[in-house]
């Protein structure tokens, strides 16, 4: 075990931090198709600061019986029936996705991974509800604790929209890319190490080395 994956237990308190994007066809969880999955894990350098790791992303088939809303389709663009997406079952995503996140999760010595998203709540819904249909019974993540860079943006940067979180942190941001799962979730993950980058050069939490 490498001493950056030491330090990132010991920064949050033993979880193992997961930035997760969802496009989904509403707002529903429960009855809502979702439609699109990218999950950024994160490392911490030798000097304890924070950046994106590993990628994993899936385009996901409606399930048996999914509501599709046509406002949320016009919203992100996605035909859920379009072949080039290369869309696979969701309860062969989110197997696929859980084994590889328990495994990076396993690498860092942490106990459970956390959601880390933009209005957490929304995409924790969606993948607790995937999870669920896909009878997975260990799941990597913890069911409702989470970080949502929503609150952190509004804190650090006066900003709560992702976009101008992103511009105010210096990030570059194309709108033209925004609203696919894998672009937002690799901004997601810039903008969560920024602030906690942040937050350490201005003193805050020093870990030993």
């Amino acid at each position: 075990m490498s001493e950056s994956h030491c330090l990132i237990k010991n920064r949050f308190r033993g979880y193992f931090p997961v930035v997760v994007d969802v496009e989904t066809a509403g707002f529903n969880a429960k009855t809502d198709a979702l439609l699109e999955i990218a999950a950024v894990t994160l490392k911490m350098d030798d000097q304890g600061f924070l950046h994106p790791d590993k990628t994993f992303h899936h385009h996901i088939e409606p399930f048996a019986g999914a509501n599709l809303e046509k406002a949320a389709l016009d919203f992100n663009g996605i035909d859920p029936y379009c072949a080039l997406r290369g869309a696979i079952e969701e309860s062969e995503a989110m197997k696929e996705l859980c084994k590889e996140i328990r495994k990076e999760q396993k690498n860092a010595d942490c106990q459970r991974s956390i959601i880390v998203a933009h209005n957490a709540a929304f995409d924790q819904g969606f993948v607790n509800a995937a999870i669920e249909r896909s009878s997975i019974k260990r799941t990597p993540f913890h069911p409702f604790v989470s970080f949502d860079t929503t609150t952190l943006a509004g804190l650090a940067l006066g900003q709560t929209v992702l976009i101008k979180a992103c511009m105010a942190a210096g990030i570059e941001f194309d709108q033209k890319e925004a609203h696919s799962a894998l672009y937002d979730t690799q901004k997601t993950a810039e903008l969560f190490c920024y602030i906690v980058n942040k937050w350490k050069t201005l003193g805050g939490l020093q870990l030993d080395m």
